[in-house]
């Protein structure tokens, strides 16, 4: 930790917070060797579990100051995002079982409404904080009546998240309706990549415009407006308020009142200004704090992403403990085989939403740095802007999570599909992830992507069909077209040398046997594999077949399975709607139900599956290999031969 940390009483004073009312007790000086403590204690647990570090330790002062000053639950703190808010999860009676952080039954890695009232509004994707604190503002002028009341809703949302569009839509839309919120601006010059675009400038310009020592000097002049009692109290805070507002800037015209820049690490500016807000804030208020990712932990500072997200690691060196693997990662694959490819094409481009190491473009970057976009966190732009440099005719790839294509998918339907328009879009983290759970699981691609003219969906089954599949996207000038691959390491195939594009809707039988056919889409066929090993004992060798496409299907190879087989089944890593719908779509309408065939679909279930292991949730949503085993022999009914139901 920081070398200019104070020294530690006997008795640590995190030791005493049962939750946010116990800090009311604390003097000052207390409150700032309380954030000391807090941030040890972040690295502690996270060092155990894993998980976003930098962002937490990056408001540690200012998480103890909103709950020094304001009166949580009543009052609505709300995380954007929320990977910044382990800090918070400790102070407000979580921290006995932070080291349970995203495993399977343990804490969420963001809030979660039903997990704690202090967690008034559930995140994980950006730049809804915002309109949240508006939403809760209205209700309690309106008399909206929960157990613990409301009282001042404040939005805590990190610069990166500002790019979007929503904050501004939500900004606009509170400046109107004047209502009392507060929406604290944490500008760390870093989300999850360095912030991009016009308003990254102009916070830069804005906080280069007044020096600090006037701020601070201001701030601690606060402390003498605030109660007991206030004195001039009502006039001073106003003109202190008023004083520290930059004129013209960009928040004012939305019809906020601006504060600050001010240093989020400074508790002796961030309690008092807090303090003067929360006791003559009338209408909207901004206050814009400066922080620094990864705050007090050097390994963590030295990092390029501030320390973002990490395995379990040693807190002494930072060195993270994660296992190697002998197989590359699907999302490494992906961009080595586009930079391979955009070296032989000068068409190809890159467009990403404030990820280009999350969803493998970095080394594009690198090699076409002018062929390469991060447009901030703006899906919904990304999608258009990527249709347009189709129009043009460039051959872009629109590379983003499946959990965040959802943003823009209004874009998808009318700005690409509708227009025939050829964008790559490249869908990360499909299927279930593990300990980031429901929130950024790829769990709806196939269905909303399936449905609509035009659009060609691939799912890769292994890291070799993905390089194949880059390819086959690259090739395709003929409308829209999208490929899905997994979270993690691939299968420890071969890779092909040379990447060759598919034919498109044509899909390929694995191993050939009778009885049972079974069609997967995806990375499911290595469990498909594994299944039918087991199967192979009980003298049943199913036929596997890889769909390679959901849309188009390869139809004659389904109907000629479901003709030489009895019973047919489909497993896809995605929701009711998608691979297994299309399946049988095309199956009623050939009428190939009315002879008896049985068809069964495996897909995720109809619910959200929380936080654990890959393998764990998978064996949650009944896709395994026991599970796909055990749907062969109910669909043959062999139980009863075997003696037993499986």
């Amino acid at each position: 930790m920081s070398d200019d940390q104070p020294h530690r009483p006997d008795t640590p004073l995190l030791d005493r917070i049962a939750g946010p009312a116990d800090l009311k007790s604390l003097s000052d000086a207390q409150l700032t060797q309380l954030a000391h403590e807090l941030r040890a204690e972040t690295v502690s647990a996270v060092s155990e579990t894993g998980g976003h570090l930098g962002a937490g330790l990056g408001v540690v002062e200012l998480t103890v100051a909103l709950h020094a000053v304001f009166e949580a639950p009543r009052d609505k703190i709300i995380w954007d995002v929320s990977h910044q808010s382990y800090p918070h999860k400790i102070l407000t009676g979580r921290r006995d079982r932070m080291r349970t952080l995203r495993q399977k039954d343990g804490l969420s890695g963001f809030t979660k409404r039903s997990e704690s009232a202090h967690d008034p509004f559930g995140a994980a994707h950006s730049s809804t904080s915002i309109s949240a604190a508006l939403g809760f503002a209205v209700a309690r002028d309106l008399g909206g009546a929960i157990p613990e009341g409301t009282g001042d809703s404040i939005a805590v949302i990190g610069d990166g998240a500002m790019s979007a569009g929503m904050a501004f839509e939500a900004m606009n839309n509170a400046g109107h309706l004047g209502k009392r919120m507060i929406v604290i601006l944490n500008d760390n010059e870093m989300s999850i990549a360095p912030p991009v675009g016009a308003l990254s400038a102009y916070l830069s310009r804005l906080y280069a415009e007044k020096p600090f020592q006037d701020l601070k000097a201001a701030a601690k002049g606060a402390v003498s407006l605030l109660p007991g009692p206030f004195r001039e109290g009502a006039k001073r805070a106003k003109d202190m308020l008023k004083g520290m507002a930059m004129g013209g800037t960009l928040f004012e015209a939305l019809g906020f009142t601006y504060l600050g820049p001010i240093d989020g690490h400074d508790m002796d500016q961030l309690l008092p200004i807090l303090r003067a807000i929360r006791a003559r804030a009338t209408g909207p208020v901004l206050l814009h704090v400066l922080t620094t990712k990864g705050k007090g932990y050097a390994p963590a500072e030295r990092a390029d992403d501030g320390g973002h997200a990490t395995a379990r690691f040693d807190v002494l060196t930072g060195k993270q403990k994660k296992a190697p693997s002998n197989a590359p990662s699907y999302t490494s694959v992906f961009g080595e085989t586009l930079a391979r490819l955009a070296a032989a094409d000068d068409r190809i481009c890159a467009v990403t939403a404030a990820m280009p190491d999350g969803t493998g473009l970095k080394l594009m970057a690198e090699r076409f740095p002018s062929r390469c976009f991060d447009v901030g966190i703006a899906e919904q732009h990304g999608v258009t802007f990527s249709a347009a440099l189709a129009a043009g005719g460039m051959r872009p790839f629109c590379a983003m999570y499946s959990t965040f294509l959802q943003r823009g998918y209004d874009q998808v339907v009318h700005d690409v599909a509708l227009q025939g328009l050829p964008v790559r879009f490249a869908i990360d983290r499909a299927g279930l992830v593990g300990a980031d759970g429901a929130t950024h699981a790829g769990s709806f691609d196939i269905g909303y992507l399936s449905s609509l003219p035009g659009m060609v969906v691939m799912a890769a089954a292994d890291e070799a069909e993905l390089v194949h599949m880059v390819a086959t996207a690259a090739a395709h000038d003929d409308g829209p077209i999208a490929f899905r691959y997994p979270r993690g390491e691939g299968v420890g195939v071969e890779l092909p040398e040379t990447p060759e594009p598919l034919e498109i809707g044509k899909g390929r039988i694995v191993a050939q046997g009778g009885r049972v056919a079974i069609l997967s889409f995806g990375t499911r066929l290595a469990e498909v594999r594994k299944a039918a090993e087991s199967l192979a004992v009980r003298g049943i060798n199913p036929t596997i077949a890889d769909a390679r496409f959901a849309k188009p299907l390869d139809e004659a190879m389904i109907l000629k399975l479901a003709e030489d087989h009895e019973a047919l089944i489909t497993i896809e890593e995605g929701s009711v709607g998608g691979f297994g719908s299309q399946v049988a779509q095309l199956l009623a309408d050939r009428g190939v139900f009315d002879h008896g065939l049985k068809f069964r679909s495996m897909v995720l279930p109809d619910q959200f599956i929380d936080q654990a292991g890959p393998a764990e949730m998978y064996d949650a949503a009944g896709l395994n290999a026991a599970q796909i085993e055990a749907r062969v022999l109910d669909v043959l009914d062999v139980a009863a031969i075997t003696g037993r139901r499986a």
